[in-house]
């Protein structure tokens, strides 16, 4: 069979979950080998390069992966890739969608039990956005639950043993899996940088508000944001193009680190500190930033906010399900208890924050932070620890996680950040420091 009749065969077949999918796949791809391994695109900037007939032989390299993979990582919870809708920047080319974002060809089920089977009525705005651009969704990706903290059964594919991360974690596991170039995800605390660090691959938190979450489900609204998945900081830098955002200048700017250290797990902190030491070496302006307290204050205070409206995004859900809805039940009989005036004074001293920071970020225009406390935690019960993410999340600015070297071991993520509306300079930082670490590993 070949990409062509398999893909028209998908469309054809209508709704078709995991379980529905993967044999269909084994008769149709395993009867047509692909081409070579070397010339099947994984990165996105790959894809990109690629004619429209290889991105085909791609994409169908791709469900064969998937079908591969997927029985042990488990980051899908519905595949088959959907009719091409446009014509555009990003035609032919396959992503995966977190399971909190409406699809109304796919299931939308929250990552809970509950709302199995569940069919949203319209698209959410990026899908429509990226379907205009000729992107195809192969498939919605789990989620912890409700985009909060029961896991999903999502591992990690650098190693099994471990969590992926949350709450994007199949999204994160599918990219760093080579399942797809791209995938997204979203972030109210650490939701998109802290799996990306665990799994190996680039992650990226745009500016607060720049893109819109029109059927992305709520958490909380002055946090929640959109993620993006790809495997390199280039390739991200080419999806941000391809969505229609400005590319920036090419720059060299003084790159801020964060003194003294978080408290992190000694192989972040010893990760982190080789990391700035090699990117001075190689002519990096680098700077100390003294804003270790700032941030740890940030991060308390934007889980009081958390709290505070999660609970009241979910306490009709609640009031109907009670203590089926795990994690999420504890979180509204916190955040319920939280008073007005708690909530009022921790988005004061947000908007205090974001002016302290502005004065940081004029003399520093890009900071350097660990992306997480340490390495993915191993077993499936933790989504891991948000407290390198939360500051940034709460104070609204473009953050970006990269692998740095770590030679063998688990994956550890070098987080960069910039003011606000500053994206574009913030990707193309993040293209130099990683093209400078490459070099130095």
């Amino acid at each position: 069979m070949t990409a062509n009749k398999l893909l028209l065969d998908f469309q054809n077949r209508g709704h078709l979950r995991r379980r529905d999918v993967f044999p269909v796949l084994a008769a149709g791809l395993c009867a047509s080998p692909l081409k070579a391994k070397n010339q099947n695109p994984r990165r996105l900037e790959q894809w990109l390069a690629a004619d429209p007939e290889s991105r085909k032989r791609a994409l169908a390299w791709s469900l064969r992966r998937i079908r591969r993979l997927d029985g042990s990582i488990r980051a899908w919870v519905e595949v088959r890739p959907e009719p091409q809708g446009g014509d555009g920047s990003l035609s032919g080319i396959a992503y995966g969608a977190k399971d909190i974002i409406e699809t109304q060809i796919f299931v939308t089920e929250y990552g809970s039990p509950i709302y199995k089977g569940r069919r949203g009525g319209s698209d959410a705005a990026i899908i429509r956005q990226l379907r205009s651009s000729g992107a195809i969704l192969i498939g919605k990706t789990e989620t912890a639950q409700f985009a909060h903290t029961t896991p999903s059964p999502t591992r990690n594919p650098r190693n099994m043993a471990h969590t992926p991360g949350g709450s994007s974690s199949g999204s994160a596991a599918a990219v760093a899996a080579g399942m797809v170039p791209f995938a997204l995800g979203t972030q109210t605390g650490g939701s998109t940088l802290r799996p990306a660090s665990y799994c190996g691959i680039t992650g990226f938190k745009p500016t607060h508000g720049l893109f819109s979450l029109e059927g992305v489900l709520s958490y909380a609204r002055s946090l929640d944001t959109l993620g993006f998945f790809t495997h390199t900081p280039l390739g991200m830098l080419r999806l941000w193009e391809a969505l229609g955002q400005l590319r920036g200048p090419v720059e060299e700017v003084v790159v801020g680190v964060v003194e003294p250290i978080p408290e992190v797990e000694p192989p972040m902190a010893a990760a982190f500190r080789n990391a700035i030491s090699r990117l001075a070496d190689r002519g990096v302006a680098v700077q100390p930033v003294h804003i270790t307290t700032l941030l740890d204050k940030l991060a308390k205070e934007s889980r009081v906010v958390q709290y505070y409206e999660g609970a009241r995004s979910h306490e009709q859900r609640y009031k109907e399900y009670g203590a089926r809805l795990q994690n999420v039940a504890t979180l509204v009989e916190e955040g319920l208890k939280i008073p007005d005036s708690r909530y009022q004074e921790a988005l004061a001293s947000i908007a205090e924050g974001k002016e302290e920071i502005a004065d940081a970020y004029r003399t520093a225009p890009v900071i350097l932070v660990p992306a997480a406390t340490g390495p993915a935690p191993r077993g499936p019960d933790s989504t891991g620890d948000s407290r390198m993410n939360r500051p940034w999340t709460a104070l609204g600015t473009p953050a970006l996680s990269l692998p740095m070297p770590v030679h063998k071991e688990l994956p550890l993520g070098l987080q960069l950040t910039a003011a606000p509306g500053q994206d574009s300079r913030l990707l193309r930082t993040a293209l130099r420091i990683a093209a400078l670490l490459d070099s130095a590993a």
